[in-house]
């Protein structure tokens, strides 16, 4: 099968992918010649089979008008010679009565010795019906069967022109006989048709040419009376006048038919004996089919000699057996006992019987209708349905288990686990990548690249969704706290718990070791899916892995941010708005902070993932600098120039540092100490003369390209000697600044 069609939205996923457009046009003007390549010889092929037939038409036209002249020629001799002969009506008339005489003297002779005849045709019946395996009288049999079959046909004729209904029951009832031994032979016949294969296994090549004799005989007894029964039709008042010298059957009896019912019959059996045993056991089906391909090996190199070559045999049974397969499967295919995996291996086979057919001398393009409809590609898409139902079911009920787990946290006991690290853990993840690996187990069985990929790129998909939707729910609950003004307390540690469990199984999920050959779920999840899926499509999987991988570092992120800001719109609710107030000189109010938050790192760093702990202090830290900067906007903040604010700000300043100072990790400590030295450029805004102003603000915004005018209007409104003038300057100078962005953010 032809992988899916990449979309060029996939192909051209970066700006650097433009570069691929002319090896990408090359590519797609190559795959267009071979297509129009194809599409041409097609349409030649087309082209010559319709001119085939027309001329074969046309040539049979002409046959059938050169018959039409030949009839009306006798007819018109006949005719002329009546006039050529002298006393030619008195020899006519004496020429018919001779002829009825002699026939009507053959028809009492042969209704004499017809009871005897019959008797007879029974007694090699007999002896043939006791050698069953070999059935010496057949063709004698057949010719005295022949022959008796005319005499009543020409005997029921006769009484027919007569018009003597009376005369036609009694001749019929004399016949009786001749029916019953005619289906005797049939029975013999049918026997020996429906048991072809086996004759030839036994070796049994002549019961085989006896019967085929039979047939051919008997189907050019058929196209002479069909012949007969065309003129009657079409040329009636002439084809009177012939027939008088007309003997034999007068009716077709159908051999032929009745032996290639019998072919179908025995196929159609076979068929029905395996579809019980395919139901149980989906993965025996080529097992099953053995007989097929050895019945069509047998009749290619035994039976073809020995039948007519007219009949061509092997297109006859490839013909018939090709149309019963296809039957069998489409009906497997739309049987509601079927299996999903039944319907798996017959979407496999039709690759696997083509090529055995043609070992055999069959075309796929002469085999017609497609052994499957060309049903591939939706059976390909509803097995794929199947088992992404079977995904989506679970990783729905894995989450509806969280949503409850979540909702029940505060109950004793509650529902997160610990890892083998002692880290906080949800209990559902393992579950549900252990899931993802049975589907992927289950589309791999396939054997099939199309069902894999896109069962994986489902995957990629609920893993995104997954994301989403835990960042919804943990959203949706952590704004109950965020957004009410006296928020009920209970229920917070837990959440913050979930935050951090949520946070320690995303990186669960893309936390590598190497060098203890144990590697992280996304990982073991794409060497599982690896040797399913063609190259293409691993290039392609390889970025949707990447943004997964990424996915879950950020989804982490915002986890640690929550929990931070939980802290501070909870825990400092009370503390912030105390900053830059009167009240903040009585205070040791960066302090309270300092020590609750070492008191949250202390409660977690066991429980938290090790690389995830100094990340959570970098987040905090930075928050802190955020809200400590934005407080100048608090409700009564101002710098007084007679109150010590540098002091405090100092002070403030170096609680931090002791702290980050204290941190276990050098280079987090020196990061975060790094991005507090912002708060130097602070105290110049809040410190310098007026004047200078426009300056500091120069050098501020040239170092820190995002600084907000908005904020440096509300830092210089709290100086208690701001004025107009001061905020005109730096908006003036502003707006000849021309920043270069990429540099130290706030």
């Amino acid at each position: 099968m032809d992988a899916p069609p990449v979309k060029l939205s996939e192909l051209l996923r970066h700006p650097d992918d433009l570069d691929k457009i002319p090896a990408l046009k090359l590519e797609f003007t190559r795959k267009k010649a071979a297509v129009d390549s194809q599409l041409r010889g097609g349409l030649r092929e087309q082209l010559e089979t319709t001119q085939a037939g027309m001329t074969g038409l046309s040539d049979g036209q002409k046959s059938v008008q050169a018959i039409k002249d030949e009839m009306m020629k006798i007819d018109r001799l006949c005719a002329e010679s009546q006039n050529m002969i002298k006393d030619f009506a008195s020899i006519n008339l004496v020429s018919q009565a001779h002829r009825n005489f002699v026939a009507v003297e053959a028809m009492r002779k042969n209704l004499e010795l017809f009871n005897e005849r019959v008797n007879g045709v029974e007694n090699m019946l007999r002896e043939d019906e006791e050698d069953k395996d070999n059935m010496p009288n057949l063709l004698p049999i057949h010719y005295e069967l022949t022959q008796l079959r005319n005499i009543r046909d020409d005997a029921i004729e006769q009484i027919q022109r007569a018009d003597d209904p009376s005369l036609q029951s009694t001749l019929e009832d004399y016949f009786s006989r001749l029916d019953d031994a005619i289906d005797w032979f049939d029975e013999h016949v049918g026997l020996i048709a429906i048991s072809l294969i086996d004759l030839l296994i036994a070796d049994n090549s002549a019961l085989i040419v006896r019967l085929a004799i039979i047939v051919e005989a008997e189907e050019k007894s058929d196209q002479r009376v069909e012949a007969l029964q065309e003129a009657l039709k079409d040329h009636k008042e002439m084809a009177t006048r012939f027939q008088a010298i007309t003997e034999g059957a007068k009716k077709v009896r159908g051999y032929k038919d009745k032996f290639l019912q019998a072919i179908k019959l025995s196929c159609d059996r076979q068929f029905t004996d395996i579809r019980d045993e395919f139901l149980g056991d989906p993965e025996s089906l080529s097992k099953l089919l053995k007989w097929y391909f050895n019945d069509l090996n047998a009749v290619k190199q035994a039976m073809v000699p020995l039948m007519p070559q007219k009949w061509k045999i092997l297109k006859t049974y490839g013909g018939i057996y090709h149309q019963l397969m296809h039957d069998f499967l489409v009906g497997i295919i739309d049987d509601p006992e079927a299996s999903s995996a039944n319907t798996l291996a017959i979407i496999n086979w039709p690759e696997q019987y083509y090529k055995k057919m043609k070992k055999l001398g069959f075309q796929e393009s002469e085999l017609t209708p497609h052994i499957i409809d060309n049903r591939e590609g939706e059976l390909v898409k509803g097995f794929r349905e199947l088992i992404v139902k079977f995904l989506d079911e679970w990783i729905e009920r894995i989450f509806s288990q969280e949503r409850r787990d979540f909702a029940n946290r505060n109950v004793e006991g509650a529902n997160l686990d610990s890892d083998e690290y002692g880290y906080l853990r949800t209990k559902n993840m393992v579950d549900m990548w252990r899931m993802l690996r049975e589907q992927v187990d289950a589309a791999g069985n396939s054997a099939r690249t199309d069902v894999a990929e896109g069962v994986i790129d489902t995957m990629f998909l609920r893993l995104r969704s997954r994301q989403q939707s835990l960042q919804t729910m943990l959203e949706a609950e952590a704004e109950k706290y965020e957004n009410s003004k006296e928020p009920e307390f209970e229920g917070l540690n837990t959440l913050q718990d979930w935050l951090v469990a949520t946070t320690n199984d995303a990186i669960a999920c893309i936390d590598d070791n190497e060098g203890e050959d144990r590697f992280a779920y996304l990982t073991s999840f794409k060497q599982k899916f690896e040797p399913l899926v063609t190259p293409p499509y691993l290039e392609r999987a390889e970025n949707e892995v990447e943004l997964l991988r990424d996915g879950y570092v950020d989804f982490s992120t915002w986890c640690l941010d929550k929990f931070v800001n939980l802290v501070f719109t909870v825990d400092f609710r009370a503390a912030m708005p105390i900053f830059f107030t009167t009240k903040w000189y009585e205070t040791a109010t960066m302090k309270q902070l300092v020590i609750t938050f070492e008191e949250y790192v202390g409660e977690y760093k066991l429980l938290l993932h090790h690389s995830l702990v100094d990340l959570f202090t970098e987040i905090f830290g930075n928050e802190l600098l955020v809200r400590y900067l934005m407080s100048v906007r608090n409700k009564g903040a101002k710098f007084r120039r007679t109150d010590p604010f540098q002091d405090k700000v100092f002070n403030d300043i170096s609680t931090a540092f002791e702290f980050f100072r204290s941190l276990p990790n050098p280079e987090s400590s020196a990061t975060i100490i790094q991005t507090w030295r912002v708060t130097e450029r602070f105290m110049q805004l809040l410190t310098s003369e007026k004047d200078a102003i426009p300056d500091v603000f120069q050098d501020f915004k040239s170092a820190y390209w995002d600084l907000q005018i908005s904020w440096v209007e509300a830092v210089l409104r709290s100086r208690d000697d701001f004025e107009r003038s001061m905020l005109n300057a730096v908006k003036a100078r502003a707006a000849q600044m021309d920043v270069v962005r990429d540099r130290k953010q706030l």
